[in-house]
């Protein structure tokens, strides 16, 4: 599935966010990015992951991380979902799974004993020479931001 190892540069990109603005890993150099992959805006999963984000991102911010989401879903139901969860991040769009592709999150899963392609739920952790510096391979929703400052602080 994920192709990209830790220690290797990030793949640029540009898309559209929740607003239609258009935005790119270049706008964000010098910054610390947490990049999150997820399947489907609104659904519980994918939700929980969200709000513990949001209801974290005060703490995030001030340790100089900004928060970008990326899922296959369009700019009017990202827009949804910010605003449904007063969400306080961007969230791209990938329709065309440009994104997705480069960072290899898309694949084969498994539900129920079928299977089918999907985009597996993936978060890096971009530092402000645009390198990964941490992958999370199906990070936990529920305590993701706990996840992402103990790696850092180990980073670190």
């Amino acid at each position: 599935m994920t192709q990209l190892t830790e220690g290797q540069k990030a793949p640029a990109f540009k898309g559209k966010d929740q607003n239609g603005k258009a935005v790119s890993l270049a706008d964000f150099k010098g910054t610390k990015i947490i990049l999150y992959f997820y399947p489907q805006d609104d659904t519980p999963t994918c939700t929980l992951q969200a709000c513990n984000l949001r209801d974290h991102f005060g703490l995030l911010k001030k340790k100089g991380f900004i928060v970008l989401g990326v899922s296959p879903d369009e700019e009017k139901k990202h827009k949804k979902f910010e605003t449904k969860y007063d969400l306080p991040f961007t969230l791209i769009a990938d329709t065309d799974h440009k994104i997705i592709d480069s960072y290899g999150v898309w694949g084969e899963k498994k539900l129920y004993g079928r299977s089918y392609m999907g985009l597996h739920r993936t978060t890096f952790l971009i530092d402000e020479k645009g390198v990964i510096r941490k992958i999370f391979i199906k990070p936990k929703s529920k305590q993701h931001t706990e996840e992402i400052l103990h790696a850092w602080s180990e980073i670190l």
